[in-house]
């Protein structure tokens, strides 16, 4: 839902109680598992993070009885229009000989002798 490449995800607790790692196998275990076994209610925050693409979200459950039938979660907030790496931003540096030292050719009209 979130077009996460290679997520990390970890309850926000200040246990670091990880629920997805990207690294292969790590918490395979948990594939099965519910949301409560983990201790997960109303109100609880996880952090997920896509080192990947520099993409970070807090994301925040919410329990809710009025969701539409067969669907098992909702997306509500703010949410990045395009997800994916950050596009290079371009520089604004004016090279002049071939280095960025910041040195400007010589504008001198004064005669040589």
């Amino acid at each position: 839902k979130f077009a996460m490449v290679a997520p990390d995800v970890q309850i926000d607790d200040g246990k670091g109680t990880i629920l997805i790692s990207s690294e292969e196998g790590e918490t395979e275990a948990n594939n099965h598992r519910k949301l409560s076994d983990f201790g997960i209610r109303n109100g609880t925050r996880l952090q997920a993070d896509d080192f990947l693409q520099d993409y970070t979200l807090l994301i925040n459950v919410l329990h809710s009885e009025d969701l539409e039938k067969d669907v098992e979660f909702e997306v509500v907030g703010d949410t990045p229009e395009k997800v994916g790496p950050k596009p290079s931003e371009p520089t604004s540096k004016n090279i002049t000989n071939g280095s960025d030292d910041g040195a400007q050719p010589s504008t001198s009209t004064g005669k040589q002798q």
